[in-house]
Formats: structure tokens, C-alpha cells, sequence
């Protein structure tokens, strides 16, 4: 899967860019989308059905039908799935992204104070102690 679904098309993005050709260019972006989603749920389905017979192998043919040219996986289920369901839940999204990063801040700077505290909190305990 790291061959197949990482690697190759990491490279074949790479020569993309480089040959700045934007209808191929559009097509791995495409798939790094669906890889992308794809890897979200596999976490999930792994705990939960990675039981069943043959299913590191279905995942791997799943990730090669993603990145055929010929089977067009990932356009395909960019276009059908992917890209009308952002489209529907877009402000959505980016209103939670806005929300986390807020949180996040706050969360960091409230962290960073803690740790600045228990720090000097040490530094005067191990003063007071003095050497000996």
C-alpha cells in the first residue's frame, strides 16, 4: 500500500508539477483527496472489520483501482461523492476549522503559562533547598 498509494503517485505528482500540466495536475489532486478520506476511514474499518477474509487485500486492489488511469477510481468517486459533499457542507467545515484554531490557541497558550509556571515553581523550590 505504501508503494501503490504513497510513493508512486508522490512521484508521479512531483513530475506533474514539473511538467506544470494542469489536467494531470487536477487528476492526482483528485486523488490525494480520496486517498486522504480513504486513510481517515481506514482507522476506523480496521478495528472494526479487519477480521474479514481477504480484506488487506481488498484495500490494496481498492487503492490500485483509485490510481489506474484506465479504471479512473479516484475521479470517479471524487466526482460522485467527494467533491458534492464539501461542496454541501463547505461553510460548515471551514467555520469548525476557524473554531479549532481558536481553541487550539487558546488551549497552547493556556498550556504554555502551566508550564512556565511549574518551571519557575521548580527553579525557586531548588534555590531555596540550596547545594547541600
Amino acid at each position: 500500500r505504501l508503494v501503490f498509494g504513497m510513493l508512486y503517485p508522490a512521484y508521479a505528482s512531483y513530475k506533474t508539477v514539473k511538467t506544470k500540466n494542469s489536467r494531470e495536475y487536477v487528476r492526482w489532486m483528485m486523488y490525494w483527496i480520496v486517498f486522504a478520506l480513504f486513510m481517515a476511514t481506514e482507522t476506523i474499518t480496521d478495528l472494526l472489520i479487519s477480521w474479514f477474509s481477504f480484506y488487506y487485500e481488498i484495500k490494496m486492489a481498492f487503492v490500485i483501482w483509485l490510481l489506474s488511469p484506465y479504471t479512473g477510481g479516484a475521479t470517479l468517486l471524487y466526482r460522485k461523492f467527494v467533491h458534492p459533499t464539501l461542496s454541501r457542507k463547505e461553510k460548515e467545515i471551514d467555520a469548525r476549522i476557524v473554531q479549532a484554531r481558536e481553541h487550539g490557541y487558546e488551549m497552547m497558550v493556556r498550556f504554555s503559562k502551566r508550564a512556565f509556571n511549574m518551571a519557575a515553581t521548580a527553579a525557586v523550590q531548588a534555590a531555596a533547598q540550596g547545594p547541600g
